[in-house]
């Protein structure tokens, strides 16, 4: 077996002649070669042209290892290293980006929201995405020609993921779809890859119909697709089959998510409240804010007020304490509340409808008094484009499951039928 020095010393070996300008031996020269060239082509042609051009090399050497040379020049060039060739695509010119995100420093685009996507037209036969997870915990469909054919996951460290190959030569669409929310971490997106043989195509357009949600984890998805408890894992989670998300793809409609599991309108299971996150890029950055002309929706649906009902009633716990002392929220303050963040909205979106709705959990059921302050905050308002829905209790433990959402989603694009012309 042939003896190799580590790389370290072949540096060494180079540096140390080429700065005393000595003439490197053929011999010499074959032992970096074994060493370091076979690791290294690239390293080893810049190398050895610095050498030449410092006449540290013999004739004698020189010759000896052209032919390594020649090789080394050839792999360095494009597609010639036994892989092919990538276009890295991210600008916002060419690629679509759905919901909230964010310019990075270094030339990427951050994800925190569910339901945000990016998407992309093309030409060729595979796809490649470069992408940093935060946490290596977000979960995506990938999603081809308007199919979902992978839930895929992103590491902390940057690579370029395999996404599709093998795909009929022709034009194709690839979307990502962020199913998890942003407690899981934020996602950092440097752009599609195809290779040079493809083409890119014109950018997906956007759609005439815009819809917001704002909610807590039934409208992330929280749990929908734990079948046997209610655990907020992120592979358990799934934007993708919410009611929001089913809502937005029946009407081809651009969409975005400002949801957080766990989150009130007056109080949460955490320091922060709705009204106090609406307006943020990242929900954990209180001062980076949402320039909302960036995007203009003609129907807003408000699904909050879930946690609230739960947590109104508990004295003991220290988010009650901090939002109310020792006295829990009567009728008029829940109302005010409500009503004002609804004026919050309405104050973004002049012209949009806004569905303010609730449910299908046990704020909904029979007996709660919850619709009812909803309903007298809409009816003070005197806004005809302000309006009511709510879903019917859907009487089973946890969260809403895939095909409680479904129900939901119908619920919803029944009453958007009836009373919004967009």
């Amino acid at each position: 077996m042939q003896n190799r020095r580590p790389k370290s010393d072949v540096h060494s070996l180079i540096s140390k002649h080429s700065k005393n300008e000595t003439h490197l031996s053929a011999d010499i020269l074959t032992i970096i070669s074994n060493n370091f060239a076979r690791d290294n082509h690239s390293t080893f042609s810049l190398l050895m042209i610095n050498l030449i051009r410092k006449k540290a090399v013999t004739t004698k050497a020189a010759i000896k290892v052209l032919p390594l040379l020649a090789i080394c020049f050839v792999t360095m060039l494009p597609g010639c290293d036994g892989q092919p060739a990538y276009q890295n695509i991210v600008g916002s010119g060419q690629v679509k980006y759905s919901g909230r995100c964010d310019a990075s420093a270094d030339g990427g685009r951050v994800l925190y929201w569910p339901g945000t996507s990016i998407k992309m037209n093309f030409s060729g036969t595979e796809v490649y995405a470069s992408a940093v997870d935060e946490l290596g915990a977000n979960y995506y469909y990938c999603i081809i020609d308007d199919t979902v054919i992978s839930r895929i996951k992103f590491a902390p460290g940057e690579k370029s993921t395999k996404l599709a190959t093998g795909l009929p030569d022709g034009q194709h669409s690839v979307e990502l779809f962020k199913l998890t929310e942003a407690k899981h971490g934020k996602t950092t997106f440097y752009g599609f890859n195809i290779t040079e043989k493809g083409r890119l195509l014109p950018p997906p357009a956007s759609s005439q119909k815009k819809i917001e949600f704002y909610g807590n984890s039934i409208t992330c998805g929280y749990a929908i697709d734990d079948t046997l408890a209610d655990l907020g894992k992120p592979e358990f989670e799934n934007n993708y089959y919410s009611y929001a998300a089913i809502t937005a793809r029946h009407y081809n409609a651009d969409y975005s998510c400002i949801a957080k599991s766990g989150i009130g309108l007056m109080l949460s299971w955490y320091p922060i409240i709705m009204p106090e996150m609406y307006d943020r890029v990242n929900p954990s950055d209180s001062i980076r804010k949402w320039n909302f002309s960036e995007y203009i929706p003609q129907v807003v649906v408000i699904n909050l007020l879930q946690n609230d009902s739960w947590l109104a009633h508990k004295p003991e716990f220290s988010q009650f304490k901090a939002r109310f002392g020792t006295k829990p929220p009567d009728e008029q303050f829940i109302v005010s509340a409500y009503k004002s963040f609804v004026k919050t909205i309405r104050d973004k979106y002049p012209d949009a409808t806004i569905i303010c709705a609730l449910g299908s959990m046990d704020a909904t059921k029979d007996g709660s008094p919850w619709p009812g302050y909803i309903k007298k905050a809409v009816t003070q308002m005197h806004d005809p484009k302000v309006l009511t829905h709510f879903f019917t209790y859907k009487n089973t433990d946890g969260h809403p499951k895939r095909n409680e959402q479904r129900q939901m989603a119908e619920s919803l694009i029944d009453f958007i039928d009836k009373h919004v012309r967009w």
